[in-house]
């Protein structure tokens, strides 16, 4: 198995900031947050990643392309890595996801290989990430990866009661 990280084509481009926006707001609502909540830090978050559509600097859009002998190259995934801020060295994974039918087998592992060659190549000294607590899968792979924890959020519901 061999893969290849390769910028995603600005025709494509504009339908993936649509699609990961509504991914982000899913996976925020599924986390906890409240419907308005979600959708604004969504929105937030694109607007100051793709200012007007485009990548804002050192935001780096990758599609993860299998490159076997005797097949095809085929788009199996897609990876968004940049700088926590202009010119830092503290880099971020904002986003990395193999589609479906090639998952377990072996392309995230090497997907997050690439993007820390990639960030170190953009004069990173660090590459941190954010994985949702239900997504135990994914914390496995990137603890497996050398990936350490350094917050944890908690949250619980509670009710109301009334006192009369």
């Amino acid at each position: 198995m061999s893969i290849e990280l390769r910028f995603m084509s600005h025709d494509l481009l504009g339908l993936w900031i649509q699609r990961v926006s509504r991914e982000y707001e899913q996976s925020r609502l599924k986390a906890g947050d409240p419907t308005d909540v979600a959708r604004d830090k969504a929105r937030a978050s694109m607007e100051t990643s793709f200012p007007n559509g485009v990548p804002a600097p050192g935001h780096l859009v990758y599609d993860v392309i299998t490159n076997e002998p005797d097949k095809s190259a085929k788009v199996v995934g897609y990876l968004w890595i940049a700088p926590t801020r202009e010119s830092s060295t503290d880099w971020w994974v904002f986003d990395i996801e193999i589609d479906e039918p090639h998952r377990s087998n072996g392309f995230g592992r090497a997907a997050m290989q690439l993007a820390e060659k990639a960030a170190a190549d953009h004069g990173a000294a660090t590459i941190g990430l954010n994985v949702f607590g239900y997504n135990t899968t994914a914390r496995k792979l990137y603890e497996s990866l050398g990936y350490q924890t350094t917050s944890v959020q908690m949250r619980k519901s509670v009710q109301v009661t009334s006192t009369a």
